[in-house]
């Protein structure tokens, strides 16, 4: 059995820092201690509680210790693996993200990776994970560091820029998705039962929520030409007005139907991996309104949700069914094992691109397949996209660089230079100006 420490910030989560509890208290060969840190105090206590009684479920003794620290440098102290999951700032700065854009007509369906939304909410997190890298070199210089934050690509590329020698690697799950879509055709074009995804073989390839597959295959099945006959068929994107409707009535704010994801196929040669609702907001010909994107079956997450689901996170009561550990679909602990040595693991990360994409500058955190075996990460190189994919994406990591680069430089003019650039800003010069400034001022952003 291995013992180690890990370090979870944004440790009073009621998302991820419960979901990796719940999955570790499965992990017979793992033992240790937990240390929960988050400037909310409260929440992380609460957290503890939880969390010591998530490791006594069908146990004698527990195999993980959960313990609430209330400073980070004593959180981060010998950690073996830190996990970082935080809501940079509070929630209500999601309304200077959302509802300030509206106004100005740009709709974003997620807001927290690309768009104004994503940039500004990019703005709060880079000082907050500069400040984490410092801390990470000083008290745990060997730890892994493994990111759930977005934007992913800003946040995990803050923590290289600042501590350059920082083993780390952003974790989505955007992908098992689109694996699981296709393990749904494979059910039906083979006439057997649904594989589990992991069955399904992708190469994958771009920035993180705007990833694409370049291939796939099940059982040594090229799927590829499978795919490209259903996004060739015009039945498969019949109008999804009616299912959106019910999903907002039903608030299933996550849900797609990859109609997007086929139709780049389509048109492109490539099949997006990311979930509609992501793909969407790099690419604004399909954000017109919302009734268009209801088309597609894709409905934006609206800020008063956001604000309601938080405050009843907080407020919860958790009843032992609510805490009894049943695996997640994520990967974490998996991760976690074959960095350990505990088995090989081949899955899709966000690391620097050390040639993996090498139509993408160096050292920008990329999303490709690597392997990742004891103590290291080997990045997969990607097979080739289609041209016009690739240009897409050059594009959304440009304007990547070109913002984190300003913001190391403290030059707001280079940061309003990366604002024009994004493919939502579709402002005259003055309106985009305007709208930038008024963002920033809400922000009280001091770059």
């Amino acid at each position: 059995m291995k013992n180690i420490n890990i370090c979870i910030i944004g440790g009073g989560s009621k998302q991820w820092a419960l979901t990796l509890m719940k999955d570790l208290s499965l992990a017979s060969d793992l033992s240790g201690l937990i240390r929960l840190y988050d400037i909310d105090q409260e929440a992380a206590i609460l957290n503890e509680h939880l969390g010591n009684r998530i490791f006594l479920f069908g146990k004698d003794k527990p195999n993980f210790e959960v313990k609430a620290i209330d400073n980070p440098e004593k959180a981060l102290a010998g950690a073996d693996f830190v996990i970082i999951s935080i809501e940079p700032g509070p929630i209500e700065n999601r309304h200077t993200d959302l509802e300030i854009p509206k106004k100005y007509g740009i709709l974003q369906t997620v807001g927290d990776t690309i768009g104004p939304g994503g940039i500004f909410r990019a703005l709060r997190s880079i000082p907050v994970f500069r400040e984490y890298a410092r801390l990470i070199k000083k008290n745990c210089p060997d730890a892994w560091v493994i990111n759930y934050t977005n934007p992913m690509t800003w946040c995990t590329n803050t923590l290289t820029r600042e501590f350059p020698q920082v083993k780390v690697l952003g974790c989505c799950h955007e992908v098992f998705g689109t694996q699981k879509f296709i393990a749904n055709k494979v059910s039906s074009w083979f006439d057997t039962e649904t594989p589990p995804r992991e069955e399904i073989k992708v190469d994958v390839f771009g920035v993180n929520h705007f990833t694409f597959l370049s291939g796939a295959s099940w059982k040594g099945i090229d799927l590829f030409p499978y795919l490209k006959e259903l996004a060739g068929d015009d039945n498969f994107y019949l109008d999804h007005t009616k299912e959106s409707l019910r999903r907002i009535k039903e608030e299933k704010w996550f849900e797609s139907d990859n109609l997007v994801a086929m139709e780049i196929m389509r048109i492109f040669g490539n099949l997006g991996a990311a979930g509609d609702r992501h793909l969407v907001e790099f690419m604004p010909w399909y954000l017109h309104d919302e009734s268009f994107i209801h088309r597609y079956g894709v409905i934006a997450t609206p800020y008063e949700w956001r604000v309601r689901r938080d405050k009843e996170k907080r407020t919860r009561f958790y009843e032992d069914k609510d805490l009894f550990p049943k695996a997640s679909e994520e990967e974490g602990v998996a991760i976690i094992k074959a960095l350990l040595g505990l088995g090989p693991l081949y899955t899709n990360v966000n690391v620097p691109n050390t040639g993996q994409i090498p139509w993408l500058p160096f050292g920008h955190i990329v999303e490709t397949n690597a392997f990742i075996t004891h103590n290291r990460i080997t990045p997969a190189i990607s097979s080739e996209g289609a041209s016009s994919v690739k240009e897409l994406i050059s594009h959304v990591g440009f304007e990547q660089k070109l913002l984190l680069d300003s913001v190391f430089e403290e030059n707001r003019e280079g940061i309003f230079q990366a604002f024009l650039l994004d493919s939502l800003i579709r402002l005259s010069l003055s309106e985009a100006r305007e709208l930038f400034d008024i963002m920033w001022r809400e922000q009280m952003l001091h770059y």
